[in-house]
């Protein structure tokens, strides 16, 4: 009897320790996993939100929704300037558009020095409208219209030079070759606030490429000189040609046609010791 007593106590002290021994491990094995848990949640680095284009942005491109998007962004490595939401790029009261100042590649964070304030210009390049060219014309106080320009003016475009060689002799002629294009910029600058009184030398228009090719011709060619269209002109010039023949009144010299003298013909002829002519009508 106490043999099988001291048996039982036996078996039943090693599963006690057996079941201890899992315990433990299990236990054990528990920890680990929880340790390596908070490692990787301690590893995991904060972020927020942080407004990217959403394909490639050129200089002078106008900035639309569409073009931005939002990712998730490191806390400690926000570039200064970033856009955290749509509201800081796109305000409900803003002024005007937001224009690219810097290009910029796809899921490249839109900063505020790549882009402009609301309504602010980014140049010329926002100014031309789809198929139209910039053109400069260089201008003086004269040509220029004393400084008056200003960019988002209209102005008529007038050729003066000489025709010479191309038609009767009629002195230099002014003609009208381009109605009411726009000016974008006066000298380097795009924006309307230029200090009065200036005297451009450059003023630089909108036109399309064939009104390119015929300035250019027509610079090359003579004088070209602008005239300030009104702000509330709505009327299209028609075709004007001025020669100084035109201008100071003068009609053209009428050349009186050459007296066209009679032909004569005769034939020699002897009488006895006598040569005379006598007329006979003429074959040609």
């Amino acid at each position: 009897m106490r043999a099988v007593f001291g048996l039982v106590l036996i078996v039943g002290i090693a599963l006690a320790g057996g079941a201890v021994m899992m315990a433990k491990k299990y236990i054990g094995e528990y920890q680990a996993e929880l340790s390596r848990e908070r490692a990787a949640r301690q590893a995991v680095v904060p972020t927020v939100d942080v407004y990217v284009a959403t394909r490639p942005l050129k200089y002078g491109e106008s900035l639309k929704e569409d073009a931005v998007r939002a990712v998730k962004w490191p806390v400690n490595a926000i570039p200064e300037g970033a856009f955290k939401t749509l509201d800081e790029i796109f305000p409900a009261n803003a002024a005007g558009k937001r224009f690219v100042v810097r290009a910029m590649e796809k899921d490249e964070a839109i900063m505020a020095i790549k882009v402009t304030a609301p309504g602010e210009d980014a140049g010329i390049n926002s100014r031309l409208e789809r198929g139209m060219r910039a053109f400069a014309i260089p201008v003086d106080v004269a040509s220029g219209v004393s400084g008056f320009l200003r960019p988002g003016d209209r102005v008529d475009v007038y050729w003066t030079g000489s025709l010479k060689g191309l038609t009767a002799n009629v002195g230099d002629v002014t003609k009208l070759i381009e109605a009411a294009v726009k000016v974008i910029a006066i000298d380097q600058s795009a924006n309307g606030e230029i200090e009065a009184g200036t005297i451009a030398r450059t003023v630089t228009v909108a036109v399309s490429p064939e009104q390119v090719a015929a300035l250019a011709q027509a610079r090359s060619s003579g004088k070209l000189s602008l005239s300030l269209v009104g702000a509330e002109d709505d009327t299209i010039a028609s075709a004007i040609e001025v020669n100084q023949r035109s201008l100071l009144g003068i009609s053209e010299i009428q050349v009186a046609p050459a007296k066209v003298e009679e032909q004569v013909c005769t034939i020699r002829t002897r009488r006895g010791a006598e040569v005379v002519e006598l007329p006979i009508p003429c074959t040609n």
